[in-house]
């Protein structure tokens, strides 16, 4: 019998997802369906218990219910918890089991995709919401320094004082990143959604001095006062545009620059491996989602 797996949330029409998980069900040999369902605003709890009482396995969860998703779960895992938010429901019998996949997600694309290694490497984490709470935990327990930036301050120091107990992480204002340099800024605003852009303290690139040809390097050229630190990565969570933070970052000569379509597929295949126990291999999936 073929199992029912779902993504649900509203809106709905634009999920990858379905089509993630045929190539990952394809890959693999498992006999599963899966689809996108639509929930009324008012009515998450009562699509998901219909869907659970009739047969569906799973459901990957995305906005804007990840927050009510973690208050029905019955079980949490780690990070679940960690986030305060859930993404990914598996159904065992009356039990409902809660977990986050996005910081594994987003771990998984830098370190294993991007060859980019958090360990002892400074991070700028952009945004205090949930997006932000869920890939704090899982960036800290691959080595990452953090610092958090947000638009509303205090947003910023409560996420940090919440993680603290696990790593390296400190909140701040956007003003007071004048003068630090980080090996990878993570935009985890929603600012990419309305084609705007956090307010970042600007250095002079390369690119706005005299010579298209300097005979320096950036790091050796004393007008240069950026947040990108030599060979810094930019990573946007966003995908499927050039954002304005990743303009942003090529004009503030960002060494690498990096969307987050890999973060999708890798905590696609994290709740993948939570309903199914088989861990597909995601990039020829990436590959063939550049394409479309």
């Amino acid at each position: 019998m073929t199992d029912r797996y779902a993504v649900i949330g509203n809106p709905i029409s634009h999920s990858k997802s379905p089509l993630i998980h045929a190539q990952f069900a394809r890959q693999t040999g498992q006999d599963l369906s899966y689809e996108a369902i639509s929930a009324p605003l008012n009515g998450f709890r009562d699509t998901v218990l219909a869907l659970r009482d009739e047969g569906c396995r799973g459901m990957n969860v995305t906005v804007p219910f990840k927050f009510e998703a973690f208050q029905l779960a019955t079980q949490l895992t780690v990070r679940a918890q960690a986030a305060q938010a859930v993404n990914t429901l598996k159904f065992d019998g009356t039990e409902i089991i809660g977990d986050n996949t996005d910081g594994a997600g987003l771990v998984a694309d830098i370190e294993h995709n991007l060859g980019f290694i958090f360990q002892g490497k400074r991070v700028l984490l952009m945004g205090a919401g949930g997006a932000a709470y869920g890939v704090a935990l899982p960036l800290l327990n691959a080595g990452a320094i953090i610092t958090v930036a947000n638009r509303t301050e205090d947003k910023a120091y409560q996420l940090a004082a919440l993680f603290s107990a696990h790593g390296p992480i400190q909140g701040s204002s956007y003003i007071a990143l004048a003068g630090s340099q980080f090996d990878c800024v993570i935009n985890a605003t929603s600012s990419s959604l309305a084609d705007s852009l956090p307010p970042l303290p600007r250095g002079e690139s390369a690119f706005s001095l005299s010579s298209p040809n300097l005979p320096f390097s950036i790091e050796e050229n004393p007008k240069y006062g950026g947040i990108f630190a030599p060979n810094a990565l930019a990573y946007d969570m966003m995908y499927g545009k050039e954002t304005p933070f990743l303009i942003f970052a090529k004009e503030q000569a960002a060494a690498r620059l990096a969307d987050g379509l890999g973060m999708l597929v890798e905590q696609a295949a994290e709740s993948f491996f939570l309903w199914r126990n088989i861990r597909p291999d995601t990039a020829p999936v990436i590959a063939k989602l550049r394409l479309i």
